[in-house]
């Protein structure tokens, strides 16, 4: 009999900053990207914004984030709060 032989997937690491913190355990984080275009060959800019999930909530508005990718919490929520880089200092 063979053996099974299963390798799990790595989790994606993205850094980002926190837009929002007004929900409960959920915090608003906004990922930007810069790639350069095969057909135009211009430098493109993209963001994307993430609802992740943070229990404690350590993350507040304007902090520097690093978010992982994990099994869904909800419909929209499948990030997770890794480490606060930098905290904004209010």
């Amino acid at each position: 009999m063979q053996e099974k032989i299963t390798t799990k997937k790595e989790a994606r690491c993205l850094v980002g900053k926190v837009i929002s913190d007004k929900m409960n355990k959920t915090i608003v984080v906004e990922v930007k990207r810069t790639f350069l275009d095969d057909r135009l060959h211009k430098i493109m800019r993209t963001a994307k914004k993430y609802k992740v999930h943070d229990e404690n909530e350590e993350a507040a508005e304007g902090d520097f984030v690093e978010i992982r990718e994990g099994r869904p919490r909800s419909k929209t929520k499948y990030m997770y709060l890794s480490k606060v880089i930098e905290q904004l200092n209010k």
